[in-house]
């Protein structure tokens, strides 16, 4: 059997000696990189010490997705018969059909997102407002609060169910984990199906069951989920099985998709297909190119019009296309406007925003920590979706009944307010309780109201009050095992906010100087930029969103402004749930200071390598070794090796850092194929090259995770040599142990690389470099000063 080397595939030792052995090397083996590592540490590289950010898992894979650049594929190509010809000649028509069901299939799970909640919460807050307009004669309160108590905890209860024991992934928005998905982490289960019934449904009777969450975060998750489906084109139902759209199989295909349908979710959810665009350029999609741009735009915009036609029909006025979206800003071209001196104020907003978007995000970090730590089990999870609902039920009720805000009830006729009841608690009967109509309301309507409701109509106590619960509230169950989105929780505490400071305004006595409305929608906008800290797309969504462009200006103001506030203390909350997920990140850019690191200082120098020929025997040994973590294996020839001490063995072991010289890279998923296709027969006939080549293309994905491999090779099979000319790619990315690691990086994450191999000026393997060994650095910035640091590896 052959030697193996004890090492890792895709990980970089650490600099703290206690840790190296977790990689298979030790620092007595490269005692030199070590030691010049620690030095350039000590001098600008800090080890990260804040807890639970400090950290990067290796159990996270990369997608590979360098296309397949190989003899056997090129012979396919080349050997490809006309009729075949003419099938790839429509590709490009099936991407622009895939886009079309993305934008059609995303609207339709937003409308009936939308319509089951409405028809839910119009039940639930009907037999509240009931029970209290019954028993606030009667003294019998605790009726009403066990009726509100008991129908949130039931809906609430149904959605953790469904997260916690069915699936997973779907917690949350969903939004961190496509943004992983994107820059190429795989994150599991993420885009199944599965995923898809558990986040539409459980964001459902989340919303309904009351919780500060919106439905408009998870509708991106929808739709890259629906996105990757679609795409995959496989459909198996017993003994049948469609299988569609096999072209699009490949990582890079099913990566542009679900960019595709994060946009097409965005759209669906605010109305807004360039916004949709946007945001999945600023916080989705790490790879973008100018032919996806137009086809993406195309899915957005179809999603858009689709959910307009449907919701036209379900209020009962068909093709009156005045329904973009799921979040229904009103109309803000009635009189509400601004002016050149408010500008000042904004300013003053943005700052108000990024502090308040800071200590959110800050106390959300801390309730995550705690999650981490000490609620693991599955009753836990469970019981504290319960108590967050039991809490908010009983701040609310309590907000409800203290208020002593009362309007009547012909007011709110004339001011067009949304909502499913007026409810005369604790008012007149001509009255209606202000209060109510915020907490028994969905968080949309609630919203609406704060933009489009005249002054006075809330009092500064009720909305004192309101801001302060939803704040910590919403703070509290973001994290929470349900499907909950973040966007609406900030849009409608930053509109209560900014609605207190038009209300104040107001009282400067000598005329009406603002409208409440236009302070409304800057407060959402600052708070909304101080958490998730987006710009550019967030300027645009609003905007689509309120149908005015002469708030262009202003909102752009409010949004820089917060969050340039909210970067001076922490980052954004996405980012934030990224690292506690340690995740191996690569941002846009390579880390400020990191100029000085060069390529010899990070590789990993134990790499296994292969020879341009092997038996079948030690291949399987090979790839049936699951504690070996190698994704990617250099392919070298040695029979020139001037490296005293190198033995010729089937799998040479790296006792001396150099390889021999280079001549391609195989991936492990390649290997698994060739022995599951039985791809070593010399017998293999001439004419079935093309066959087996396309389906080497096509299952090759199949195989690229570390999970058991199964697969029987008959014992005459064993001494078989296998030729990997044919499987490899013989012209992979390589660099030299000097290039600087901006350059390193900018390379590897420019072009989507799983594997980078290093080598001397003879083009002799000395290292590997993936994507761990570059996301275990780090840009940091607080309190004004920006250093780099150094992650451990877990």
């Amino acid at each position: 059997m052959a030697k193996f080397s004890v090492n890792r595939g895709e990980q970089a030792p650490l600099i703290k000696p206690s840790q190296s052995h977790q990689y298979g090397t030790t620092d007595n083996e490269h005692p030199e990189a070590t030691e010049d590592i620690q030095a350039k540490s000590n001098d600008y590289i800090h080890l990260s010490h804040h807890e639970g950010l400090s950290e990067i898992s290796t159990q996270y894979e990369s997608f590979d997705y360098d296309r397949t650049d190989n003899v056997t594929y090129w012979e396919r190509v080349f050997q490809t018969g006309p009729t075949e010809a003419n099938i790839l000649s429509f590709v490009n028509i099936q991407r622009w059909i895939i886009m079309f069901m993305i934008g059609v299939s995303t609207a339709c799970v937003a409308a009936l997102i939308d319509l089951g909640i409405n028809a839910i919460a119009s039940v639930k807050y009907l037999w509240i407002t009931n029970a209290f307009t019954s028993c606030y004669l009667e003294d019998c309160l605790v009726i009403p609060y066990l009726i509100w108590l008991g129908l949130s905890i039931g809906l609430v209860f149904i959605a953790a169910v469904l997260v916690v024991y069915l699936e997973p992934v779907a917690i949350g928005s969903g939004i961190p984990q496509i943004k992983c998905f994107l820059n190429g982490v795989n994150i599991q289960r993420c885009v199944r199906l599965k995923t898809l019934f558990a986040k539409a449904t459980g964001v459902l009777f989340s919303v309904a069951g009351g919780l500060p969450v919106g439905k408009e975060g998870p509708m991106i998750h929808s739709g890259a989920a629906l996105a990757a489906a679609i795409s995959n084109g496989k459909i198996t139902i017993g003994k049948y099985s469609c299988n569609v759209f096999r072209y699009f199989r490949s990582p890079v295909e099913k990566r542009d998709f679900v960019s595709a349908g994060a946009a097409a979710g965005v759209s669906a959810a605010f109305g807004s297909p360039v916004g949709g665009v946007l945001f999945s350029l600023e916080e989705g999609a790490s790879f973008w190119y100018q032919s996806i741009t137009w086809r993406i735009f195309f899915a957005s915009m179809t999603s858009t019009f689709t959910l307009n036609v449907i919701r036209s029909f379900i209020h009962g006025v068909p093709f009156n296309l005045s329904f973009p979206g799921l979040l229904d800003f009103g109309d803000f071209k009635k009189g509400v406007t601004y002016y050149g001196y408010e500008l000042p104020i904004f300013f003053l907003m943005g700052i108000i925003g990024g502090l308040l978007g800071a200590l959110f995000n800050y106390i959300n970090y801390k309730l995550s920590l705690h999650r981490m730590r000490d609620m693991q089990k599955k009753y836990l999870k469970l019981l504290e979706a319960i108590v967050v609902i039991t809490v908010c039920t009983a701040a609310a009720f309590l907000a409800v009944s203290i208020n002593q805000g009362c309007q009547p009830k012909y007011e709110a006729i004339q001011s067009n307010l949304e909502t499913f009841n007026l409810t005369s608690f604790k008012c007149g009967n001509g009255d209606y309780n202000t209060m109510a109509t915020l907490f028994l309301n969905t968080p949309e309507k609630a919203i609406k109201n704060m933009f489009h409701t005249p002054s006075g109509l809330y009092t500064i106590p009720t909305l004192i009050w309101f801001t302060v619960i939803y704040f910590f509230t919403a703070c509290w169950t973001y994290g929470v095992n349900v499907p909950s989105g973040l966007f609406v929780p900030c849009i409608l505490t930053g509109a209560a906010w900014g609605r207190i400071l038009g209300e104040l305004i107001n009282l400067i006595p000598g005329q009406e100087w603002s409208s409440p409305g236009r302070y409304a929608l800057m407060g959402a906008a600052a708070m909304l930029a101080g958490v998730v800290r987006m710009t550019i797309s967030i300027t645009v969504i609003l905007v689509e969103a309120i149908g005015d462009i002469a708030f262009g200006l202003p909102l752009m103001v409010v949004i820089l402004i917060s969050k340039l506030v909210g970067d001076y203390f922490n980052e954004g909350l996405y980012d934030i749930h990224v690292q506690l997920m340690k995740v191996p990140l690569l941002p846009w850019e390579p880390p400020d200071l990191s100029s000085r690191l060069t390529v010899k200082d990070i590789t990993t120098k134990s790499v296994t390598t292969l020879r341009i020929t092997e038996t079948v025997k030690d291949l399987y040994d090979l790839v049936g070794d699951t504690n070996r973590k190698h994704n990617g294996y250099p392919v070298i020839d040695d029979s020139t090796s001037d490296v005293p001490g190198v033995e010729c063995t089937a799998v040479t072991p790296n006792d001396h850092n150099v390889k021999g010289r280079l001549v391609g890279l195989i991936l492990l998923s390649e290997l698994k194929t060739i022995l599951k296709l039985r791809l070593y027969k010399n017998s293999l006939p001439s004419n079935d090259c093309g066959k087996s080549g396309r389906d080497f293309d096509t299952i090759k994905h199949i195989y690229s995770q570390h999970n058991e491999f199964t697969c029987h090779i008959p014992d005459e099979d064993m001494h078989l040599v296998v030729d990997l000319r044919r499987f490899m790619n013989s012209s992979p990315y390589t660099v030299y142990e000097e290039t600087s690691f901006p350059r390193l990086y900018r390379l590897f994450r420019g072009l989507g690389l799983r594997h980078v191999v290093v080598i001397n000026y003879k083009n002799q393997v000395t290292g590997i470099i993936t994507r761990i060994d570059l996301a275990q650095f780090r840009h940091s910035q607080a309190g004004g000063k920006v250093i780099m640091e150094k992650l451990a590896i877990i």
